[in-house]
């Protein structure tokens, strides 16, 4: 007969909650005062509390510590995006408007005294010179560790920003975001909460990016900020040509759960055309060759063949002239 599991309470027994009431709100889950404003802070205890409860993962409740680390990042996740905060905050009954002064990128990383006004003005400096944003010249010349870099400009733009070392991404969200979108966008799917789609990227995508893959999972999507390099370390992961071609053309049903309530879009004749497109971009990154390209290699090869005749030919009457 199979031992019984022991059965725990994981806010209690993990993260020290004795108030009992059920669900807890994102601000009790993180073990903050209600509306909490400071981006850090929320960070700050975010940190602490994923750090804690890790070291239950690879133990006898390995799926309970998984559950409560996806709980505290969606927490983490809501609480630093300005948008989804106030909307947030509402819910819950809040009517004064929030005291919070949004500061630039410059502003926060001189108050951290993560860069120095001299480092700063040198940037600026070869910011201008080379046609770059401050966020990318700093990135650039490596003055400050690109995480803080990105926590900084994630603050001063009102969205969050993600380790994506600290949080797993839902694979069975991966087939739904087309490969040339990925890579063109730097973004790859993380999670959906709170009926929307959370994608990672180094920059806040464009609305038209936005606007199609809501239409492709029936959910909002919103951007949440990373390092440049953990996205292109995802990206090469999940969207290289080779993983395009081991993988299904769209997400699983499972994955969108608002999709099947619009069954007559994905069929009318003005969509049609579209996923054709989708898969003749699905078929050249899966690296076979449409007759289109078969087409223009015939054409590119007689061209170089007639050039090469051309220039044989004026060699010999040079020659003879």
């Amino acid at each position: 007969m199979p031992k019984p599991t022991r059965q725990i309470d994981v806010y209690r027994d993990w993260l020290k909650i004795a108030d009992p009431a059920r669900p807890l709100d994102y601000y009790a889950v993180l073990k903050l005062k209600r509306f909490q404003d400071d981006p850090e802070k929320i960070r700050d205890n975010y940190r602490k509390l994923n750090a804690h409860v890790r070291r239950y993962a690879t133990g006898e409740f390995g799926p309970q510590s998984q559950a409560l680390l996806n709980e505290l990042a969606r927490a983490m996740l809501c609480l630093t995006d300005q948008q989804r905060k106030d909307e947030y905050d509402a819910s819950l009954g809040r009517v004064e408007k929030r005291e919070f002064r949004r500061r630039t990128m410059e502003q926060i990383l001189l108050a951290a005294q993560a860069i120095t006004l001299e480092q700063l003005n040198k940037v600026r400096n070869f910011a201008n010179a080379v046609g770059l944003s401050i966020r990318d010249a700093i990135l650039q010349q490596r003055i400050v560790p690109p995480e803080i870099v990105m926590q900084a400009y994630a603050e001063s733009v009102g969205l969050p920003y993600i380790d994506l070392d600290d949080v797993g991404i839902d694979e069975s969200l991966v087939p739904g975001v087309p490969a040339p979108t990925a890579r063109e966008n730097s973004c790859v799917p993380v999670m959906i909460a709170d009926g929307m789609l959370l994608l990672a990227s180094p920059n806040p995508l464009v609305p038209g990016v936005e606007d199609d893959l809501r239409l492709r999972f029936g959910v909002p999507a919103r951007t949440v900020l990373c390092t440049p390099a953990s996205i292109n370390a995802l990206v090469a992961k999940y969207y290289s040509r080779g993983a395009a071609a081991g993988r299904p053309a769209v997400a699983p049903a499972a994955a969108r759960p608002a999709a099947a309530a619009q069954p007559a879009a994905a069929t009318t004749p003005a969509a049609q055309p579209r996923r054709d497109e989708e898969d003749e971009e699905a078929e050249e990154e899966a690296g076979e060759a449409t007759p289109g390209d078969s087409l223009k290699r015939k054409l590119a090869i007689a061209w170089i063949v007639f050039m090469g005749c051309v220039i044989l030919y004026v060699a010999y009457r040079m020659i003879r002239g």
